[in-house]
């Protein structure tokens, strides 16, 4: 009984995460319900990893929705009386500087790592 227990809980939440698309990265259900799994699977510490799995999935939605006031805020200083959320100012800074959500700079921007010296110069 328990066996199908777990096969329909598993069958269950692999179903909802493949149909929903969030524009937020996972919070605390969806990192929670992983790190339950991995702790299970490492020796039976399920509530540990829940734990753990909770605490990260708080931090990374945090970085994304810190990330996102920062990116309203830049597209305020172009457009000043701009309406909307937060969110919907990030989407449009997305849209106007070719970036992704999780990633503050243009897409053709050097790598992080990268030297000054590598990139190549710009003419005056």
């Amino acid at each position: 009984m328990k066996k199908y227990l777990m096969l329909a809980a598993a069958a269950g939440l692999l179903a909802t995460s493949i149909t929903t698309a969030e524009a937020e990265p996972g919070g605390c259900i969806k990192y929670g319900a992983a790190g339950a799994v991995g702790g299970h699977i490492a020796n039976h510490h399920g509530v540990l990893g829940a734990m753990g799995g909770c605490v990260t999935g708080m931090y990374v939605r945090h970085r994304y929705r810190k990330e996102a006031r920062a990116k309203a805020a830049l597209y305020d200083k172009a457009h000043p009386g701009a309406k909307g959320s937060y969110e919907e100012k990030a989407t449009a800074y997305d849209v106007e500087h070719s970036t992704k959500p999780g990633q503050m700079n243009g897409t053709d921007a050097a790598p992080a790592g990268t030297p000054a010296a590598a990139t190549p110069a710009q003419p005056q």
